[in-house]
This record gives structure tokens, sequence and C-alpha cells, in this order.
């Protein structure tokens, strides 16, 4: 099938245009904001566009991939913010690239899905308009959307949240701070 081809292309480059946006972004922000060039940041910005463009990268347009990835690098550097004012370690950002560089993917879709693609990539007629609320889809993927992300949360923290409480609670969190000093 044909169209098929068209889907796979679209979504390798939706996804590399999601990708470079989250490096440029980072690398852009952090030598203007901090005046140094971090590799890791910048990969780590690529990796938050590349989470943030997955749930979309079959039913958005490029310009939009590149948005996405821009904004995803931004959250990333949002979220390790709040975290560091709120003193909770992440050292490998993994919460600020798959939580809510994930959240956001998932959330963009109900956003910007076009009626085209959705109905190209999941063989639908859009009865319901279950595609983005910029292109007059009327808030239904968007809903859904939501509701996903708040099923996901709630089973990541329902399932998660305990076995870090005890984790913690045990000292099987954290290594000692000689340990920490030595480095592992």
């Amino acid at each position: 099938n044909p169209g098929y081809a068209n889907i796979a292309f679209r979504t390798a480059v939706t996804t590399t245009l999601s990708a470079a946006s989250g490096g440029m972004v980072t690398l852009v922000y952090l030598y203007f904001r901090h005046h140094i060039y971090d590799l890791i940041a910048v990969c780590n910005g690529i990796l938050g566009g590349l989470v943030g463009i997955t749930a979309g990268c079959s039913v958005v347009e490029p310009w939009a991939a590149i948005i996405i990835g821009g904004i995803a690098a931004m959250i990333i550097q949002g979220v390790d913010f709040v975290l560091n004012k709120l003193q909770i370690d992440d050292p490998l950002q993994a919460v600020h690239i798959h939580g809510f560089c994930g959240m956001w993917g998932v959330f963009v879709v109900g956003i910007m899905a076009t009626e085209k693609y959705v109905n190209q990539v999941y063989g639908t007629d859009s009865r319901g308009n279950y595609y983005g609320l910029f292109y007059g889809g009327g808030g239904n993927l968007l809903a859904c959307q939501l509701v996903g992300i708040f099923a996901i949360a709630g089973w990541t923290l329902g399932l998660l949240g305990p076995f870090f409480f005890f984790m913690n609670k045990f000292g099987f969190l954290r290594c000692s701070a000689e340990v920490e000093q030595i480095g592992l």
C-alpha cells in the first residue's frame, strides 16, 4: 500500500525535525542564559524532542514537529529549574524527559493532529472530530489525550510511588555521602 510509505516517510521526517529542534533550542538557550555549550544538555534536548514527538509523529505536520521539539527542550529546562528549587534530585533528568516531555507529547496531539493524517494513519473518517483542536477538531481528541495523561500518571504514581517510598524508608534509594564523594 503506497499510503503506508507516505506515513513512514512523514514519521521519519517529523521525528528527525523534532529531535533536531530540541537539540538546537537547548544549545541556543544555554548559550544565551549561561554562556556555555553543554553537550550533555543538548543530548537531553534531543531526547526531549524525541519523546515529545513520539505520540504524534505520524499525525502532525513537519512544521509542528519543530515547535513540539523546541517546546519539549524548554520544558526540560523549566522542570530542571523547579526541581532544583524544590531540592529534588534527578541527575539523569529522567522525570524531565520521559515524564514531562511525554505528557507534552501526548497533550500536543490533541492540538496539532491534522484530520488528513489521522484519517490516513487510522483509516477513519473523523466522525466525532477526533483530530487536533487547531484544525477544528472540536476538542474531542484533546479530551481523550488529557484522559490518557491522567491515566498514565495515575498508573505510574500508583505503582512507583509506594516502591520508591519503601526504597527510601529502608535506605536503598541513595548511597552514602562517602560513596557519592568517591564516585560510583
